[in-house]
C-alpha cells in the first residue's frame, strides 16, 4: 500500500492508474481496512507528510460505483478525521466531504452525509469550532432527497444538541441558526421548501426530544423537551392550511415514534393533539343504528360494513364530511389514524385494546340504493363525485385500519391475548372483503363518473434520481389544486376517546382473505389536479354527463367484476395510503374451510390483493436504483428499509405463497362454471357487511390466472434478489416452500455423487421439476399459464448460475455438483420451451387466440434456441427449412410446419427472434475468435475449419432470413431485414482480421462465406431502393446505418482480395436495377449504351472469382 501512495505522490503521470489499481485492489479485497489501519495508526508522522495523497485518494474511492470501493471509502474519511487532529487537515477533510455532497451523484452524496453524521454523531464537540466549513451543505438543500435532508439536519442536530447542553460551547449560535432556518423553511408557501423545514423539525425533535437528552446548561434556557415541543407546534401550525404538509407531517412523525423514545412531555403533547379524533370523525349509535336519518347534500346515509352489529357504539362520518366544508378533513383522516394507533400502540405495551372499537365500526356512506341505473341517472355530477370520493375515503380508511390491526397478530407483543387475537384476525378477514369489494365499486363508479381523487399519501422520494423539489405529481401546484382546510378542520387535538374502547366479541368465519388484484396496467397517466365536490367544474359536470349517457350504469345486467383491469384506477393508485408489511400476515393466517370448494373463487379476490401489493414491493428492491414507479405505492417504512430487513419480515411468507399457487392452479384446472363459489362469494360478503349488491361478482378464471401470474412473478423475483442469493439460508427456505409433493428421485439423474437432500442443488432440482409438473399440466388447459411457468424455470436457472458464480470459497465437491447439473437444467428449459412451441393449442385454451401473444411467443422461442445446446443448427434448421416454408404457402394457420405456434400471427415474432439469436450467437463467436488470436496467434487448421463452419452457418441463417422478403410483401418485415442484415454485416466485418490471416490455407471456405452473404447484401439493396421511391418511412429510417455497412463490407472484401497473393481478383460492377421479383425497372441513373449489352447475373454484380475475372462497367445504378 506504501507503494501506491509513494506512486501516486511522486508520479503525476501516474496518478489515474494508481486510482485504477488502487479500486481494483480494494474491490478484489487485497487492500483491507487492517492494512489502512497499519499504515496509518502505526506511522502517524509519517504519513502526515502523506496526508493529501491519501485524502486524494479517500476522494476518488468514494466517488466509485462499487458499494465496496465506497465503503472503503467511508472508513477512510473517518480514520483521516480522526487521526489527524490538527486543525488544517480536519479542515480538508470536511472541504472533500462538503464537495461531494455538491456532486449530484445519487451514491456519492449518500456516502459523504454518511460519514459527516457518523463524524458528528462521535466527535460534535470537534466539529462545533469548524461548523463554518459544513455550512456549505446548506447551498445543496434542494438538490437532496428526502434521506439524504435527514442526513444533513442530524448532523447539525448532534451539534446543537451538545451546544446546548455543555457550558463550554454554550456561546456556539448553531442551535439558534439552525432553529431559525428550519422555523424559515415551514413557513414557505412552496410545498418543496416546507418539506425541508418540516424534515428538520422532527429530526431535531428526535435528537432533541430522546429522554436521555433532556436537561439544559442553563437555568435561563428551555429544556430541550420543551424546545422540541415548541418546534412540534411551530410545525403543526405551519401546516394547517396544507392537507399534504399535515399528511406529511404526521406520516413523518408516526416513523420516528416507530425509531426513537421520546420524552413523556412530547408524547404527552402528542395526545393533546390526538384527543379530538372522535369529536370530529366519529358519531353515536343507538343500538347499532344511527339515531336519525338526515339527507347530506340530497343524498341519504346508509350505516355499511358493521362487523359488530348491535354492539358497536359508534361510527365513522364519511358522507357528512365528504359532502360538508370540513372534507379536507377526510384527506389527512388515515395518516392522524396512523399516529393515533402508533401511540396508542406505544403506550399500552403493544396492544391496541383503547381504540379496538374502531376495527368492527361501521362507516356512514351513501345509500346502496344510489347504485343502481335509475338512482344513478338520476343524481347530480356532483351528488356521484360525493359518492365516488365518499368510496374513497372509506377505502383508505380500511387500509390504515389492517395496518393498525395487524400487528396484532404478527406475534410480536406478548401482552395480547389469544382470544383477543382470534377475534381480530376474524374481523381482519373479513375487513380485507369490505376492501375489496369498495375497490371494484370504486374502480366501476370511477369510469362512470370521472373523479380526481385527492392524494391521501405523499409519496417519499427515496429513490436516486428523485429529489425533493420534484414534486409528488401535485407539487408546487398545491395552492391552486389542494383543498384548503378550515378552522374546524384543523383544530388542535386533544387525548379522549372514550367511546372508541370497547371489547369486541363477534363471531366470524374463519376463512383465510386475501385482497383484490386490480388494474395491472401502469402506462396510464396520472392526473395531476385536485378537486373537491363543492368545487365541481362546469366541464367536468359535462363530461361526468356525457360518460353517464353512453355507458349502461350499475345496470343489474351489467356484471362488476371483482378484479377488472380499471386504467382510471390504476392512473391514480399513488395516490392512496400504502398497506404496511404487516399486512402479509393476512396470507399465513390458518383456514378451517366450511365450504365445498378447496379455495373456493370467494377468497381468491382477497389472495390476489395483497401479493399484488406485494410484488410491487418486490419491485422497488428488485430494481438496480432503487427507483419507484409514480404508479407504485411505496410507503416510507420499506423505502428506509434494507433489504436484509425486508427479507426477514417476508420470510414467513414462502409457504403461504406455495399454498395459494397450488389453490389458483386447481382452479384453474378445473375450469369454469362453478357456481357454487359465486354463491360462497355473496354469503362471505354479506356476513361482512358489505351491500347486497347482486351484480358484483368475482370471475373465475381471470382471477384465478392472475393469483397464479403473480405468485410465479414474486418467486422469480425473489430468487434473482442478491441478497437471497448471498444468503443460504433464506435461499433455502425460498426453495424448500416450492418444492414437489413428491419426493424427488435424484437417482434418475446424471450427478455424481447424487446431491443429497436439503443441499442448495437438490431444492433447485426439486423446485425446477415443481414447475415442469405445472407447465406440462397446464399444456392442456391453457397457453398463458404455461407460459408463465416455462418464464419462472428460465428464472430458476438464471439464478442457479448466478449461485454457482459465487461458490468460490465452497467444497470442490459442491462445485463439482453444480457444474454437472447446470447442463441437466439448460436441458429441461429448452425441452419445456420447445414443448409449448410444438403443443397444438385449440382456440379455448389460447385466450382470444394468437391476438397480442406475439411477445410471449418470442421469450419462448428464444428461451428455446439460447438453451439447446446446438443452437446453430438449430438456427439453421429454422431459418433455412421451416420458415420458407411458411412464407411460400401464404402463411396458412391449418398447415402443419411441425411448430403449431408458427401462424400467420406469429410469423414476425419468430422472424424477429431468429434474427436476433443469429445476431447473438455471431457476435459470441466473433469475441472468441478476437480472444484467441489474442491469445494464441497461431490456430491449428482444425480449430479454424470450425470456426468457419459455424461462421459459414450464421451466414445462411441470414441469408435465408433475408432472401423471405422475395415471396414476402410485409413492410415490417423488409424493415426487419434491413435493420438486423446490416447490424449482422457490421458484427461480420469484425472477424475480416480474422480471415485475412487464414485466407491463404481456407480461401475456397472463406469465398464461398463471401459470396453467400453477398445475395444476402444484393437483397437488402434493393429493398433500400424499393422503399425510398414508395416512401416507406419504417424502412427508409434504417437505411444510413444499413448502407454504410454494406459500403464497409464492400471494400474490406476488397482489400482482403486484393492483398492476398493467390491470383484471385476483385471487379466491383454495377447492378442492374431490379425489384425483389428480379424484373428490371427502369433507373434514375444516366445508363451507358455499352451498360445496356451487358447481361448481368440477377444474382451479382459483385463476383470473386479465383480462376479469372468479371468485367467491370462504370457505376449507372446502386452498387454493393
Amino acid at each position: 500500500m506504501w507503494l501506491l501512495i509513494l506512486l501516486y505522490t511522486n508520479g503525476e503521470s501516474m496518478r489515474k492508474s494508481v486510482e485504477k489499481v488502487f479500486k481494483k485492489k480494494i474491490v478484489e479485497g487485497c487492500i483491507q481496512e487492517v492494512m489502512l489501519d497499519q499504515c496509518i495508526c502505526g506511522n502517524k508522522e509519517l504519513a502526515q507528510e502523506y496526508f493529501l495523497s491519501f485524502l486524494s485518494l479517500s476522494e476518488y474511492i468514494l466517488a466509485c460505483k462499487e458499494q465496496k470501493a465506497r465503503d472503503f471509502g467511508i472508513y477512510m474519511y473517518t480514520l483521516l478525521f480522526e487521526e489527524f487532529a490538527d486543525t488544517y487537515s480536519r479542515q480538508e477533510v470536511l472541504g472533500a466531504l462538503v464537495t461531494h455532497v455538491g456532486s449530484a451523484v445519487s451514491f456519492e452524496v449518500t456516502s459523504a452525509l454518511q460519514i459527516m453524521a457518523s463524524l458528528a454523531s462521535k466527535h460534535a464537540r470537534e466539529l462545533i469550532p469548524l461548523s463554518y466549513h459544513i455550512n456549505g451543505i446548506l447551498d445543496y438543500l434542494e438538490g437532496l432527497t428526502i434521506e439524504n435532508l435527514y442526513k444533513v439536519y442530524e448532523v447539525f442536530s448532534h451539534m446543537a444538541l451538545l451546544a446546548r447542553s455543555s457550558a463550554d460551547c454554550l456561546g456556539s449560535s448553531i442551535a439558534n441558526e439552525l432553529f431559525i432556518i428550519v422555523r424559515k423553511q415551514v413557513g414557505h408557501p412552496d410545498l418543496k421548501y416546507k418539506k425541508m423545514g418540516l424534515i428538520g423539525i422532527l429530526k431535531i425533535v428526535s435528537c432533541l426530544g430522546v429522554e436521555s437528552n433532556v436537561t439544559s446548561s442553563s437555568p435561563f434556557q428551555k429544556s430541550n423537551a420543551e424546545e422540541a415541543v415548541e418546534l412540534l407546534e411551530t410545525g403543526l401550525e405551519s401546516c394547517k392550511q396544507s392537507c399534504l404538509s399535515l399528511i406529511f407531517f404526521y406520516d413523518e412523525l408516526t416513523a420516528i415514534l416507530e425509531s426513537t423514545t421520546l420524552h413523556p412531555i412530547i408524547m404527552d403533547w402528542i395526545g393533546k393533539h390526538l384527543g379530538e379524533f372522535e369529536s370530529i370523525f366519529l358519531s353515536d349509535l343507538d343500538g347499532g343504528q344511527l339515531p336519525s336519518r338526515i339527507p347530506y347534500c340530497g343524498l341519504e346515509g346508509e350505516l355499511w360494513m358493521n362487523l359488530d352489529g348491535e354492539m358497536s357504539p359508534i361510527c365513522l362520518n364519511i358522507l357528512p364530511l365528504a359532502s360538508s366544508s370540513q372534507n379536507a378533513s377526510l384527506q389527512f383522516l388515515p395518516a392522524n389514524f396512523h399516529l393515533l394507533s402508533t401511540v396508542e400502540r406505544l403506550t399500552n405495551q403493544g396492544s391496541l385494546g383503547g381504540i379496538d372499537a374502531l376495527l368492527g365500526c361501521p362507516m356512514l356512506l351513501p345509500s346502496s340504493k344510489y347504485f343502481l341505473e335509475a338512482e344513478w341517472q338520476s343524481l347530480t355530477g356532483k351528488q356521484k363525485q360525493i359518492i365516488c370520493l365518499s368510496l374513497y375515503y372509506a377505502m383508505n380508511w380500511i387500509r390504515e385500519l389492517l395496518n393498525a390491526f395487524c400487528t396484532q397478530v404478527d406475534g410480536r407483543f406478548e401482552s395480547i391475548s389469544q382470544t383477543s387475537k382470534d377475534d381480530i384476525m376474524q374481523k381482519l378477514l373479513k375487513r380485507m372483503r369490505n376492501l375489496v369489494f369498495l375497490e371494484s365499486l370504486l374502480s366501476h363508479s370511477i369510469r362512470m363518473c370521472p373523479v380526481t381523487l385527492p392524494q391521501l399519501h405523499l409519496r417519499v422520494e427515496h429513490c436516486g434520481s428523485a429529489f425533493i423539489n420534484q414534486p409528488n405529481h401535485v407539487g408546487n401546484k398545491e395552492k391552486k389544486n389542494e383543498p384548503k382546510m378550515t378552522p374546524e378542520s384543523a383544530s388542535p387535538y386533544k387525548r379522549k376517546h372514550k367511546k372508541i374502547s370497547k371489547t369486541s366479541a363477534t363471531g366470524t368465519d374463519g376463512n383465510l382473505h386475501q385482497q383484490t388484484l386490480f388494474d395491472l396496467l401502469r402506462k396510464a397517466g396520472a392526473v395531476t389536479s385536485q378537486e373537491v365536490p363543492d368545487k365541481v367544474s362546469s366541464k367536468d359536470m359535462a363530461t361526468s354527463a356525457s360518460v353517464d349517457h353512453n355507458s349502461h350504469v350499475f345496470n343489474e345486467s351489467v356484471l362488476i367484476e371483482v378484479s377488472p383491469v380499471s386504467q382510471a384506477l390504476e392512473s391514480q393508485k399513488f395516490r392512496f395510503r400504502p398497506l404496511l408489511l404487516e399486512c402479509f400476515s393476512i396470507l399465513t393466517f390458518s383456514k378451517d374451510h366450511d365450504t365445498c370448494c378447496s379455495d373456493p373463487v370467494a377468497e381468491l379476490p382477497l389472495y390476489l390483493y395483497l401479493i399484488h401489493d406485494f410484488q410491487h414491493k418486490l419491485d422497488y428492491f428488485a430494481a438496480p436504483s432503487k427507483q419507484c414507479s409514480s404508479r407504485n405505492i411505496i410507503s416510507a417504512a420499506v423505502t428506509r428499509m434494507t433489504l436484509d430487513e425486508f427479507l426477514s419480515k417476508i420470510r414467513p411468507l414462502f409457504q403461504s405463497l406455495k399454498r395459494n399457487l397450488d389453490s389458483s392452479f386447481c382452479i384453474l384446472k378445473e375450469g369454469e362454471g362453478n357456481e357454487t363459489c359465486q354463491e360462497h362469494w355473496k354469503l362471505q360478503s354479506t356476513a361482512a357487511g358489505n351491500p347486497d349488491l347482486t351484480n358484483v361478482v368475482p370471475s373465475n378464471s381471470s382471477i384465478s390466472t392472475m393469483v397464479f401470474k403473480e405468485i410465479l412473478n414474486c418467486f422469480s423475483k425473489m430468487l434473482n434478489l442478491s441478497e437471497v442469493q448471498r444468503y443460504r439460508s433464506v435461499l433455502s427456505d425460498l426453495l424448500e416452500a416450492f418444492q414437489p409433493d413428491k419426493a424427488l428421485d435424484t437417482g434418475s439423474l446424471d450427478v455424481h455423487p447424487c446431491p443429497s437432500p436439503g443441499t442448495i442443488e437438490y431444492l433447485y432440482l426439486g423446485a425446477c421439476s415443481f414447475v415442469e409438473c405445472i407447465l406440462d399440466a397446464a399444456c392442456s388447459f391453457s397457453f398463458i399459464v404455461a407460459s408463465e411457468a416455462l418464464f419462472t424455470l428460465e428464472s430458476a436457472v438464471t439464478s442457479f448460475l448466478k449461485v454457482m458464480d459465487k461458490l468460490d470459497g465452497d467444497d470442490k465437491s459442491v462445485q463439482s455438483a453444480f457444474h454437472q447439473i447446470l447442463p441437466l437444467l439448460r436441458g429441461r428449459l429448452s425441452s419445456s420451451a420447445k414443448k409449448l412451441l410444438k403443443h397444438k393449442w385449440d382456440n379455448k385454451n389460447l385466450e382470444n387466440g394468437w391476438k397480442n401473444k406475439g411477445e410471449m411467443v418470442q421469450k419462448i422461442l428464444r428461451t428455446y434456441l439460447e438453451y439447446d445446446e446446438s443452437i446453430s443448427d438449430l438456427l439453421d434448421e429454422l431459418a433455412c427449412t421451416i420458415l420458407p416454408q411458411v412464407s411460400l404457402t401464404t402463411i396458412a394457420e391449418d398447415e402443419d410446419y411441425g411448430f403449431p405456434t408458427l401462424c400467420s400471427a406469429t410469423f414476425l415474432s419468430w422472424y424477429r427472434v431468429l434474427f436476433e439469436v443469429n445476431l447473438t450467437v455471431l457476435g459470441k463467436l466473433v469475441k472468441e475468435v478476437v480472444r484467441l488470436e489474442k491469445v494464441r496467434p497461431g490456430f491449428q487448421p482444425v480449430n479454424v475449419h470450425t470456426l468457419l463452419i459455424r461462421l459459414q452457418k450464421n451466414v445462411n441463417v441470414v441469408v435465408a432470413l433475408v432472401s423471405m422478403c422475395r415471396t414476402h410483401d410485409k413492410v415490417t418485415l423488409h424493415a426487419m431485414a434491413v435493420k438486423y442484415g446490416g447490424k449482422f454485416v457490421d458484427s461480420f466485418l469484425k472477424a475480416f482480421d480474422f480471415l485475412q490471416v487464414h485466407f491463404q490455407m481456407h480461401n475456397e471456405a472463406i469465398l464461398l462465406l463471401v459470396k453467400e452473404l453477398q445475395k444476402a447484401t444484393r437483397t437488402i439493396q434493393t429493398l433500400c431502393s424499393e422503399a425510398k421511391g414508395l416512401k416507406q418511412t419504417a424502412i427508409t429510417s434504417k437505411i444510413p446505418a444499413t448502407k454504410r455497412s454494406l459500403e464497409r463490407f464492400l471494400f474490406r472484401v476488397k482489400a482482403l482480395l486484393h492483398s492476398t497473393s493467390n491470383g484471385c481478383t476483385f471487379w466491383m460492377g454495377n447492378l442492374k436495377h431490379k425489384d425483389l421479383r428480379g424484373q428490371v425497372v427502369s433507373s434514375q441513373a444516366y445508363v451507358d449504351d455499352g451498360i445496356d449489352s451487358i447481361d448481368e447475373d440477377p444474382e451479382g454484380a459483385v463476383d470473386v472469382d479465383p480462376q479469372g475475372s468479371v468485367p467491370s462497367a462504370s457505376e449507372n445504378s446502386e452498387n454493393e
